[in-house]
């Protein structure tokens, strides 16, 4: 990385920055520092400085140093990304066709995580030192401080039952002496003996054969175990295993609503709590998990999707828990699979990833049919109870009276229930109290000013709300079309009116809604999840948050208010969502005594999917989908890619859709469909023209839309393209 001038020699080096450009900028080093690929600094870029990484990639040599700006500090206490590491954003960026700067962004997630954390003031005692006068209080202090450790002033006046002024005292008679103690000192180490359960036999063999995995290097294994079959007790093995080798351990969990009884499970097993890493963490316990799987202090980490790119110091196992989850799909920015890039960084670094579901996605099905993932089964469960009793409901003749919506053969379970003090679970995805509100004297239907989406009516906080751009407004006394009063009525059920139906039914029963846009955000949710675990309620009514990997002891029946929901769209994954989503709702019932009874209220009851649901026929649903997939050359049998054209201006946006789709270039191998206006034409304010590509299993689609947009119409006037490879989701 050497210039060399006439006159003068500088060091030079690529300097990846997190922006939306295709590579590096070249930046000179300062006098007298050095750095390698991987090390981070901060750079001037424009008017901001902003925090890279030195890059693997050869500077520009031809520019003139004395054009090029300074890299203005260079990190020194702080490790250089390792090598797998940048591999991994540089093939990551490779697949999503984003830009490096930006995967990278995902890896440097604050300046604070890059300074090392300051030391706090702390006191000790001074060995043979004795106040001039022994009080009771001094007396408590120097007890507590007998272990000849240091403490920090409140924690010791707290500790001792004293007021901070006694402290100040010893200290002034030089009893004690100010120290600077580490913020916060080394996490404990996972024991790994610590409380190992007793597993069944088909368990104690799952979990022989992901220990014996590492041995093998990369390689993906499959757990696909019935729900409550102790999947997360077979990779807690594979987890000591990384332990007893040295290595770190990623688990990426799908919700944060999972992570508390997930953390408690960890800690019945190791005797302490693994580090965490979502959204709702504060940025200081962010920063020190950072720092942490940087110096390999944290040996496991439990995390949401972004966790993937932590730097970790000595990373040797990955868990992916309900691999089958689309949350595990970013959509904006650089949009990526977690679970496939977690296959990725497996590979790169040669180390073994776990996938578990109770019912795993198609890919992953088709994988383990072929060979290229390791399966294990867990066909009973753990506690021996028997798998839930499912049946169907049709609405068309079984269904309630109009104005109800749970029909009675329902009910009257939910009333047994009830009776034998067990829980019932009522299951809508659908959040608030009704999707749409109409006014029945015009006709005016309430829609997002920003977005093409009915506002949805939440009863409880008194708002109409629209759940893709965030807008707000109260629910008005009149029309504001044809100002009528008292002309507004509710359409459809939420779980909100659902829950007022029960308490309707059943007003002595103690009734809880779990919905995420409940206030209180996700502390609230853990602590309901926890109330319902406890037995503290009867009668929930949730959103499909409740369907993922919760262990209710004592819920018993689970009653699915609308089957058909998930059907009605024009997604070519909606029979295997369904399925996933009604499965594993349904699978919270009887988990640990057995006796569960589900109930799917629906009007097609003879749709592939409800049947392979009541019949309790897993293998046959799969069996039909994959073939399904197969005849139409969909995923895993082919490849997609979805570009979406959006801009302010609708005219504008569609010609610019149409100019994109002339300009595709010709190949037998490659179907293109569209542009035709996203099911959300518009969100926040910009309207939406989807294009999709469809192509063969192995044919190369992101060199075609590589070639493909470079020789395309440049987007002007607003507009904005993003492209996203193996999309989940067709709104």
């Amino acid at each position: 990385m050497l210039f060399d001038d006439p006159e003068i020699e500088e060091t030079i080096a690529s300097v990846l920055v997190p922006v939306a450009v295709p590579g590096a900028y070249t930046y000179k080093v300062p006098a007298g520092q050095n750095v390698v690929p991987g090390t981070i600094v901060k750079v001037p870029l424009g008017p901001r400085e902003v925090i890279g990484a030195v890059w693997d990639i050869e500077p520009d040599a031809a520019i003139n140093p004395k054009k090029l700006k300074t890299i203005s500090r260079v990190y020194e206490t702080t490790q250089p990304l390792d090598k797998d590491l940048r591999r991994f954003v540089d093939w990551v960026a490779n697949w999503t066709l984003g830009a490096p700067g930006m995967v990278l962004r995902m890896v440097l997630r604050s300046e604070e995580a890059l300074e090392p954390e300051p030391p706090v003031p702390g006191v000790r005692r001074i060995e043979g030192a004795q106040p001039d006068r022994q009080t009771a209080a001094r007396s408590r202090v120097l007890a507590t401080m007998e272990d000849g450790f240091a403490w920090t002033k409140s924690g010791l006046a707290h500790a001792a039952g004293v007021s901070s002024s006694v402290i100040d005292g010893l200290i002034q008679q030089s009893v004690l002496e100010v120290v600077s103690m580490p913020a916060a000192p080394p996490p404990p180490r996972p024991q790994l003996d610590f409380a190992q359960k007793d597993l069944t036999p088909a368990q104690t063999a799952a979990a022989g054969g992901l220990i014996d995995s590492f041995d093998r290097g990369a390689g993906v294994s499959l757990i696909d175990g019935v729900t409550g079959s102790g999947k997360t007790e077979v990779y807690f093995e594979a987890i000591a295993e990384a332990l007893r080798r040295e290595r770190q351990a990623l688990v990426l969990l799908p919700e944060i609503a999972l992570t508390e009884q997930f953390l408690r499970r960890f800690e019945q097993r190791f005797g302490v709590y693994p580090a965490e890493w979502h959204s709702e963490i504060t940025p200081k316990n962010r920063a020190r998990v950072w720092r942490g799987v940087a110096s390999g202090d944290v040996r496991v980490v439990i995390g949401a999707r972004s966790s993937l790119f932590l730097p970790f110091k000595e990373l040797g196992l990955i868990i992916v828990d309900e691999e089958h989850d689309t949350a595990f799909k970013q959509d904006d920015r650089v949009p990526y699979s977690a679970r496939d890039m977690a296959v990725v960084r497996g590979h790169i670094s040669g180390f073994p990833v776990v996938l578990a579901s109770a019912t795993p996605s198609v890919e992953s099905h088709v994988n383990a049919d072929v060979g290229r993932y390791t399966l294990y089964q867990l066909p009973e469960r753990a506690s021996g109870a028997a798998l839930p009793e499912l049946k169907a409901i049709d609405m068309r003749s079984e269904g309630p009276e109009r104005g109800r919506w749970l029909a009675p053969q329902l009910v009257h379970a939910i009333k047994d229930t009830f009776a034998a003090g067990d829980q019932s679970l009522l299951f809508l995805n659908r959040r608030g109290y009704a999707p749409l509100t109409l006014c029945r004297t015009c006709g005016h239907r309430f829609q997002c000013a920003h977005c093409s989406a009915w506002l949805v009516e939440h009863r409880f906080q008194k708002k109409l709300v629209c759940h893709h751009c965030g807008h707000t407004e109260p629910v008005p006394e009149t029309c504001p079309s044809c100002q009528s009063a008292n002309s507004l009525v509710a359409c459809g059920p939420g779980v909100e009116r659902v829950a007022e139906e029960v308490s309707d039914l059943f007003p002595q029963a103690r009734t809880l809604i779990l919905s995420s846009d409940l206030p209180g955000g996700p502390e609230r949710l853990k602590r309901e999840m926890k109330i319902v675990e406890e037995g503290g309620a009867d009668i929930v009514i949730g959103t499909q948050l409740v369907a993922k990997g919760h262990n209710f002891p004592k819920m018993k029946l689970v009653g699915v208010v609308d089957a058909d929901l998930g059907l009605a769209h024009g997604d070519p994954r909606a029979a295997e969502k369904t399925f996933q989503l009604l499965a594993q709702v349904t699978g919270r019932a009887g988990r640990v005594t057995g006796g569960g009874l589900g109930f799917l209220q629906t009007y097609n009851a003879d749709h592939p999917v409800i049947k392979a649901l009541y019949r309790g026929d897993k293998d046959a649903f799969y069996k039909a989908e994959i073939e399904s997939r197969k005849v139409a050359g969909l995923p895993p049998f082919g490849r997609l890619a979805a570009v979406v054209v959006s801009g302010p201006d609708k005219v504008f946006a569609e010609g610019y859709a149409r100019a994109l789709a002339r300009a595709a270039p010709s190949d037998e191998a490659v179907t293109l469909l569209g542009p035709a206006e996203a099911a959300l034409a518009m969100v926040r304010g910009r309207h939406r023209y989807r294009l999709l590509t469809m192509a063969p299993r192995q044919y190369d689609l992101q060199s075609y839309l590589r070639q493909w947009l470079g020789k395309g119409p440049k987007p002007t006037k607003g507009l904005r393209v993003q492209v996203d490879i193996d999309p989940l989701h067709f709104l």
